[in-house]
């Protein structure tokens, strides 16, 4: 195998752990969320409107994180830095 190959094969290996591991950890802890969310809820339904608006707000910066993930993901498949330094 040249170093090409090696490369390839890495970036490929770290860009599935890294989409993997990014929309397997953000998913539970969505589902922790609401679930703690409706438990609230089904306790004290005066404050539903806050609850929900905080609840969104915390579901968001979740979901952030497998955003990021995933454009890392991208990044290594398709704008990978590391063929710029085995061109030169």
């Amino acid at each position: 195998m040249d170093t090409t190959s090696i490369i390839a094969i890495v970036s490929i290996v770290t860009a599935g752990l890294t989409t993997s591991v990014g929309c397997i950890g953000p998913a539970i802890a969505e589902g922790r969320a609401v679930a703690s969310a409706l438990t609230s809820l089904a306790q004290q339904p005066d404050v539903a409107s806050t609850t929900t608006r905080t609840l969104f707000v915390g579901l968001a910066m979740i979901e952030s994180i497998a955003i990021y993930c995933f454009v890392i993901s991208m990044i290594l498949i398709f704008a990978n830095p590391f063929w710029n330094q085995i061109i030169q």
